[in-house]
């Protein structure tokens, strides 16, 4: 950019919660973007949604719809780093951005993003011989479960050997169940303390597993990656972009 560029200018929603209090954060020592607005439930998105060019998102899926609306009758790009969606909310999101260009991850972090593509790179190199888990363990504060970021490694995982994640994930395990089914894939929600985020895809084979984990320290490095996705969103057409996207990853 150069120095006259006043940089991308950025609306945080769920200013008040922890992701936009790390957003609010970070852009402040980015000279590239400034946050010209912040709001919270009870404030009013349309008085302020003009005078952004992107919407940094981390606030409950179901202002989805309402933020949706707005930026695609003013023409304002969206970064969603909200979870916890439903069928009909993600549905809205991929019909709005034939119209503004978002990008819809469950996780901005470079490390998860990295995690993503070598955990399909493995399960592509290992096989259907290892029997695949995913745990994932965040603070006692999370509202929804799975996180977005396992939900979506299971995807990942499940499209790497033609399976689905509806039909083939299976969400922790109870009594007499059984040997474990050749083609699922376990998804297990850890809660407790304060940890940001912590995930970990294993491969079981006889004799032998890999592991492949991520663990995350800070706020920051997830706030860091939406600010990075609102500016490369800058001159992008309308679409539906994800992390890998941005980071050139596919």
């Amino acid at each position: 950019m150069s120095d006259t560029d006043t940089g991308v200018k950025l609306l945080v929603t769920g200013a008040l919660g922890r992701m936009g209090q790390a957003v609010i954060r970070c852009a402040a020592a980015d000279a590239d973007v400034t946050v010209v607005h912040q709001i919270d439930v009870g404030d009013s998105l349309l008085s302020v949604l003009p005078n952004c060019d992107a919407v940094v998102d981390f606030s409950f899926h179901a202002f989805t719809g309402e933020l949706l609306r707005g930026c695609a009758e003013l023409g304002k790009s969206i970064v969603i780093g909200t979870t916890g969606h439903t069928d009909d909310e993600v549905n809205a999101i991929r019909t709005a951005a034939q119209k503004v260009p978002v990008v819809f991850a469950p996780n901005f972090s470079v490390g998860v993003n990295t995690l993503f593509w070598l955990s399909q790179k493995a399960s592509e190199i290992l096989g259907d011989g290892f029997d695949i888990e995913v745990v994932e363990m965040h603070h006692r504060l999370k509202k929804d479960a799975p996180s977005g970021t396992a939900k979506r490694l299971a995807e990942i995982l499940a499209e790497s050997r033609g399976l689905t994640y509806n039909e083939h994930a299976q969400h922790g395990r109870e009594g007499i169940v059984g040997e474990r089914p050749h083609q699922e894939i376990g998804v297990h929600a850890l809660r407790g303390g304060d940890v940001v985020g912590d995930h970990t895809v294993t491969f079981a084979g006889i004799g032998e597993r890999v592991e492949l984990t991520h663990k995350a320290s800070s706020r920051d490095t997830f706030a860091n990656g939406a600010i990075r996705a609102a500016k490369w969103l800058r001159g992008k057409p309308a679409g539906l972009y994800d992390m890998q996207d941005v980071l050139e990853l596919k």
